[in-house]
């Protein structure tokens, strides 16, 4: 009878452990998720400056738009925390996709090799990007449902354990396209 409060002070000494090592490794999983992101951003903050250089000669009418994709970028790029950060990432694929909308006014632009090379690692490097936010935004979730969840909330709780914000997309970026078929 004298081990049974041994065997009970043991257990939720063990239950204690393991809640607070579930919500180390949920958090650790949602940096990594980040820095996966973080690689691809780095990839596609290298390629901007290239398209640029190579379109500029041919799009001397459209500064004001390679304007934007250059300011779009430096504001990503110095972006800090998740919520920051989604929001400049939404305007630099708008200043792409202004960009991008441009080119179809420029037929030998539209023909160059290098043009053409450029915008494909950019396309394939923003399916990377969505792929690494979804990993994210699913790590988020895990942990968020973690702390929040009976009975690993006590232990949260105890060492602050705050949820983590979603990678979230604007709602522009949401709305569905019109067709205007006329």
């Amino acid at each position: 009878m004298a081990y049974v409060p041994l065997i009970l002070a043991a257990v939720v000494v063990f239950w204690f452990v393991a809640a607070y090592n579930k919500l180390i490794r949920f958090r650790n999983q949602i940096k990594n998720a980040w820095h996966q992101i973080d690689v691809q951003l780095k990839r596609r903050y290298d390629l901007i400056p290239n398209l640029v250089e190579v379109v500029k000669d041919y799009m001397s009418y459209e500064q004001e738009t390679l304007t934007k994709v250059i300011e779009a970028r430096g504001a990503a790029l110095s972006a800090k925390g998740a919520a920051a950060q989604a929001k400049a990432e939404n305007a630099l694929t708008e200043s792409l996709k202004s960009l991008f909308a441009v080119f179809e006014n420029y037929p030998d632009l539209k023909a160059n090799r290098n043009v053409a090379a450029l915008q494909e690692e950019l396309t394939g490097t923003e399916n990377k990007i969505s792929f690494a936010r979804q990993f994210y935004n699913d790590s988020v979730m895990t942990y968020n449902n973690a702390i929040q969840s009976i009975p690993s909330n006590f232990v949260a709780s105890l060492f602050n354990f705050a949820p983590e914000a979603y990678f979230e997309t604007a709602a522009e970026s949401r709305a569905v396209p019109k067709a205007d078929l006329r």
